[in-house]
């Protein structure tokens, strides 16, 4: 019920700061080529997904794909007018009907970052937390592993999944494969286990990045140069790692404009975030990124 009236709410003020011409004032900005809209997904319903980018299309914008954003940084080719380029992180079930095949249908280059841990076993770990949170089990929340050093927020999941058992939430290797294949799918690395990557060690940061690469290379036989940081954490020591590792570029949740001067930070390259359930005009209000100008970290 919260949910639904923050959703409700939501709606109303997207619709008023649509009505006001704030989207529409970005939209004359960054079709004069001020700045790329740098959009990103986790799981969205199909209708949502198709939905973002019918709206994008019929508003004047053109989709780049990670080779197009990495040749405007390398000044290889202009920086373009109307530009949006679409993410999508962990690698979800669902992603193969409601974001691969629309992007086939659209011929819509997108990236989706891969936790591989997840595709291999059919899980990541917050759901097991999640259940058990709803079952009133008495481990931490969420929130609160997040918060603990990597080895012992480890541990209480250990324990939370001798307890709690899931239905498979991630995409099967087989799926994967077929996803790779396409023209307009592009996988880039979100480390293996997808911890907080400022909570690990030093090796266990530098195995989290090389052995995610090293997986999704085995397993594609393609070259993986993209990553996204796990809840958008990280320090100087990532991207040290990512330079080492052969990583050309990264992408953070820092809801902001992709700038010429931002794409000088490669590795540091911010987002705008569209959740699962926001109604269509919160959605636009999103991508223009208008929301995150007034409810900064919502």
């Amino acid at each position: 019920m919260k949910n639904k009236i923050r959703n409700i709410n939501a709606k109303i003020i997207s619709f008023l700061f649509i009505l006001l011409g704030l989207t529409r004032r970005v939209k004359k900005k960054a079709l004069r080529g001020d700045f790329i809209l740098s959009i990103y997904f986790h799981s969205p319903e199909g209708v949502l997904f198709e939905f973002c980018i019918k709206w994008l299309k019929k508003h004047g914008f053109h989709f780049l794909s990670e080779e197009d954003i990495l040749a405007i940084a390398n000044n290889s080719i202009p920086f373009p007018q109307g530009g949006v380029i679409l993410t999508v992180d962990d690698g979800w079930l669902s992603n193969e009907k409601n974001v691969i095949a629309i992007a086939e249908k659209h011929k819509v280059p997108v990236t989706i970052f891969i936790a591989t841990h997840a595709i291999e076993q059919g899980n990541y770990w917050w759901p097991y937390v999640a259940k058990a949170q709803e079952l009133r089990m008495g481990f931490p929340s969420i929130a609160e592993l997040k918060s603990l050093p990597n080895k012992e927020r480890e541990k209480i999941l250990t324990k939370i999944k001798t307890q709690v058992t899931l239905e498979r939430q991630a995409l099967t290797l087989k799926q994967l494969k077929k996803a790779a294949n396409s023209a307009h799918i592009n996988i880039g690395a979100h480390t293996v286990y997808h911890p907080i990557l400022t909570n690990c060690e030093d090796e266990e940061a530098y195995l989290e990045i090389k052995e995610s690469k090293d997986q999704i290379e085995s397993w594609l036989n393609i070259k993986v140069h993209s990553f996204a940081y796990p809840n958008g954490d990280y320090s100087k020591r990532e991207i040290e790692y990512l330079k080492q590792l052969d990583f050309f570029s990264a992408y953070t949740t820092e809801p902001n404009y992709l700038t010429r001067e931002s794409l000088k930070k490669i590795y540091q390259l911010p987002r705008f975030c569209i959740y699962e359930d926001v109604s269509k005009q919160e959605a636009i209000c999103r991508m223009t990124g208008i929301w995150q100008q007034f409810f900064k970290g919502s």
